[in-house]
C-alpha cells in the first residue's frame, strides 16, 4: 500500500500524516508513507485544497483533516 499527503508543510498537513502514521499503526497496516511538499507535483493530482490524501495512486480527500477514525475507514476501504 501507498499513502501519499499532498501539501507544502502546514500544521495540517502535518497532523495529516502523523494521524495516517498513527491510524496504520493501531491497524497493523504496513504501507508506504510519503509526504509531497512540491506545489506543481500537488497539481498533477489535481487538488486544490490542501491537505491531501493519495492512498494507492487515487485522490481519497482534500482540503481538511480529518478525525482518526475517518482515516482508518479509508485506509481499509482503499487497501
Amino acid at each position: 500500500m501507498e499513502i501519499k499527503v499532498l501539501g507544502t508543510g502546514c500544521p495540517k498537513c502535518k497532523a495529516l500524516k502523523k494521524t495516517v502514521t498513527d491510524s496504520l499503526a493501531e491497524l497493523d497496516i504496513a504501507a508506504d508513507v510519503s509526504k509531497v511538499e512540491d506545489i506543481m507535483k500537488i497539481m498533477e493530482y489535481g487538488v486544490m485544497r490542501t491537505p491531501a490524501l493519495v492512498i494507492n495512486g487515487k485522490v481519497v480527500l482534500s482540503g481538511y483533516v480529518p478525525d482518526k477514525n475517518e482515516i482508518k475507514n479509508l485506509i481499509t476501504k482503499n487497501q
